[in-house]
């Protein structure tokens, strides 16, 4: 019990494990999957797999650039002497393992550059999919579903703005919509990109129902991603 505890709750000893788990981890998916692409590339056309993964990777970023241009085109719209400037990065983040057993919504992730006093956008096929936080000084991501996945948002033609957060449920909860904005049921839910973590326009989900109390909106949403357990995502690492 002595140990145990010694282990959960020392810093001091549980950091060093921690790095070890960690690099084991690491070693043991470098390994099965250059067994696995090495097969593939042999028995799949090598030159064209090669090819296609080279371009997947280059049309993510084409697509968070064309997510901020058209952001900051409707804005000119509006504004005048607006001063048009894309400057939006992105990595690819390999999840190694669950951080806790029995908690989905919590993943520990391989990237590089990881500056653990930065709050980082997660996506999953072009979808916002949580956050990215440090824990002993380690990226891990806190999915959708996390309590503590929390980013600002836009809702419908309307874009009232909130909050959404994670509620260890399949669906995820939209805060602080003030409530002399109209929303509705089916409206889309955008990143707004005000919280200088995700760009604007990214896909959230759907509202399915919504709720009014002290003096805001509450929106409930079926998310398009939840939980799906991707060995890959895409970290954005700066949004200006």
């Amino acid at each position: 019990v002595l140990v145990g505890g010694a282990l959960y709750f020392t810093n001091i000893l549980q950091s060093p494990i921690l790095r070890l788990n960690l690099m084991l981890k690491a070693s043991y998916h470098n390994v099965t999957e250059t067994i696995e692409n090495s097969i593939s590339e042999h028995f799949n056309q090598q030159a064209t797999i090669i090819d296609l993964r080279e371009k997947n990777s280059f049309y993510e970023k084409e697509l968070l650039s064309m997510h901020q241009i058209a952001d900051e085109y409707q804005k000119l719209l509006h504004e005048e002497n607006t001063t048009m400037k894309t400057d939006a990065n992105v990595s690819l983040a390999r999840a190694l393992s669950y951080v806790r057993f029995g908690d989905p919504h919590r993943v520990w992730l391989e990237m590089d550059g990881f500056d653990p006093k930065k709050v980082y956008g997660l996506l999953y096929r072009g979808y916002a999919a949580g956050i990215v936080v440090a824990n002993n000084n380690k990226p891990m991501a806190l999915l959708n579903g996390d309590v503590k996945s929390s980013y600002a948002v836009n809702i419908g033609t309307t874009l009232a703005p909130g909050i959404v957060r994670g509620n260890n449920d399949r669906r995820i909860i939209v805060e602080f919509i003030p409530t002399w904005i109209p929303i509705a049921v089916g409206d889309e839910v955008l990143t707004s990109g005000l919280d200088r973590i995700f760009l604007a326009g990214l896909k959230v989900g759907k509202v399915v129902s919504i709720t009014r109390a002290s003096g805001y909106q509450s929106a409930v949403v079926e998310p398009y991603f939840y939980g799906k357990n991707p060995a890959y995502f895409h970290v954005i690492t700066n949004v200006r």
